[in-house]
């Protein structure tokens, strides 16, 4: 039995066929008749010298040696258009697509992106808001902006500054609440989105910091960032804000951070892209205005007393 290949286009009929285990599905998908798929297939069973699918009434089935191709050739044609789109994407400086969590999205990218695409006019930005964790070989996306302790193998990575939280609330609110013990009969906000982190970042260990003993039983739940700050906005209670998604709102005076305290996480944002397409220019201009519009805004953290959350002992 010779080991040359087959022509792609039978592979190609017959890797179609499989997945739809349809010959008239997959002909729709690859645009011809189901006469020249079923020839495809024909002449691809001729060069193995075996069937690979029964064909049966209205329908098709597998054969063992259908079952053994059909993995490595759907491995083939994905390897094939992940190397096509990278390679094509290496030709295109005009087209920018991010993906970032919806929270960091609304709450610190949108406000700010008018200034990007002023700067660079000839860079059409295109974002993906969404906690799914992209695949930057597979997905058509150029840069991820992640959030955590994670470690990002393979990937042209840039940390940025650690997360801290402190509570954050209206001005009418805060003469309501003048002192940390005062909120233990605040309408307390919790930010669900960051419970994965360990030591836990949330108002047990904040009140912990200020030498409290206090874990709220009650309050509002937000599994999305922005929605929790969102509701402090509307007066609906006191929320311990991330500085990523707090600082607009602070500097616009619709919040206030009365308590100078704040605990710092472990987990911190990355900028991410694939090892070597950071030299790209329209990756390289974000990623500086970026890095650069979280130094113009670092003196926020110069106005309070930062405790790293593993420092916080048990009382």
């Amino acid at each position: 039995m010779s080991n040359r290949l087959p022509p792609l286009t039978a592979l190609r009929a017959f890797d179609a066929a499989a997945r739809h285990m349809s010959f008239a599905q997959a002909a729709a998908e690859l645009h011809v008749t189901p006469a020249a798929l079923s020839f495809q297939i024909k002449s691809l069973e001729e060069h193995l010298g075996q069937p690979l699918f029964l064909r049966k009434n209205r329908m098709v089935e597998l054969t063992g040696a259908g079952r053994s191709l059909a993995p490595g050739a759907a491995e083939g044609f994905q390897s094939l258009a992940t190397a096509w789109t990278a390679t094509r994407r290496l030709q295109d400086n005009t087209t920018l697509t991010v993906t970032a969590g919806p929270a960091l999205t609304a709450k610190w990218l949108a406000p700010r992106l008018y200034e990007f695409a002023r700067a660079h006019p000839e860079i059409d930005l295109r974002f993906s808001a969404t906690l799914r964790k992209m695949d930057l070989t597979r997905d058509d996306v150029d840069v991820a902006i992640r959030f955590g302790e994670g470690v990002d193998e393979g990937l042209y990575c840039v940390p940025v500054r650690k997360e801290w939280l402190t509570p954050a609330m209206t001005p009418e609110q805060a003469e309501q609440f003048p002192t940390p013990k005062s909120l233990m009969n605040a309408p307390l906000i919790h930010d669900d989105s960051i419970s994965f982190l360990r030591p836990a970042c949330d108002w047990t260990t904040w009140f912990r910091a200020m030498g409290l003993e206090y874990t709220p039983i009650h309050g509002t739940h937000f599994s999305n960032a922005d929605h929790a700050v969102d509701a402090a906005i509307a007066g609906v209670g006191v929320v311990l804000g991330r500085r990523s998604m707090i600082s607009k709102d602070l500097a616009d005076g619709r919040l206030i951070a009365p308590f100078k305290t704040a605990i710092e996480t472990k987990g911190r944002f990355r900028f991410l892209c694939l090892a070597g397409a950071e030299t790209r220019p329209q990756i390289a201009a974000f990623r500086d205005w970026f890095l650069a519009e979280i130094d113009r805004t670092a003196h926020i953290s110069d106005e309070f007393t930062i405790i790293p959350v593993e420092d916080i002992p048990p009382l």
